[in-house]
């Protein structure tokens, strides 16, 4: 089974909203999805989407493939994670 994180569309007419998933890549772009990492809003203007780096790095180790999109969602909450210090 070949997985891929991508962007599952939720949201209303005009108002988009996706959440980002690990899916097979068989599955509609809005069907069954194996599990949620992360949410993408693309109608507000900062902080935008929300990425969890630890499922992401488990997906991507297991051979799952990031969309084109996700991919730069990715690289974005990685920059955004490496300036913000983590406090104990």
């Amino acid at each position: 089974m070949a997985v891929a994180l991508r962007l599952r569309r939720e949201g209303t007419k005009d108002r988009p909203y996706y959440r980002v998933v690990a899916a097979d890549n068989r599955a509609r772009r809005d069907g069954r999805y194996i599990e949620i990492v992360g949410s993408y809003d693309p109608m507000k203007e900062k902080d935008n989407s929300e990425i969890d780096l630890e499922k992401v790095d488990k997906w991507i180790s297991n051979g799952a493939q990031p969309s084109d999109t996700v991919r730069s969602l990715i690289k974005k909450a990685r920059k955004t994670a490496a300036a913000t210090p983590v406090e104990a």
